[in-house]
């Protein structure tokens, strides 16, 4: 009782190995256009905001944001961005960053 208890064992054991293994085949993933671009801006911090925020959300994200948040809001946003989402963003494109994030979309605006 007790081997064919351990044959069955090991067999399904092998059985699951082999699926695992088995190739799962290509999956296609379609996303729909972009409809938002990041404004356009002559602050170093744009061309670093395209290189590194649109790398991973839309630039929709920012147009969510209050247009009240204050640059500590932004900084903290950013480094969020990178701590906790892992955002390859150099820590000293950061400043450029924010400050781009804060005049353009933020309290600082120019009206």
């Amino acid at each position: 009782m007790k081997t064919t208890r351990a044959v069955a064992v090991l067999a399904l054991a092998g059985a699951l190995s082999l699926a695992a293994c088995a190739p799962l085949g290509t999956k296609r993933i379609e996303l729909p256009p972009e409809t938002v671009r990041l404004k356009a801006s002559p602050l170093p911090g744009y061309a670093k905001a395209q290189a590194n925020c649109v790398a991973c959300h839309s630039a929709e994200y920012m147009q969510y944001q209050p247009v009240s948040a204050p640059r500590p809001y932004w900084d903290a946003m950013v480094k969020r961005m990178k701590a906790v989402f892992k955002a390859p963003i150099n820590d000293a494109d950061m400043p450029d960053i924010v400050d781009y994030l804060a005049k353009t979309y933020g309290a600082e605006q120019q009206k």
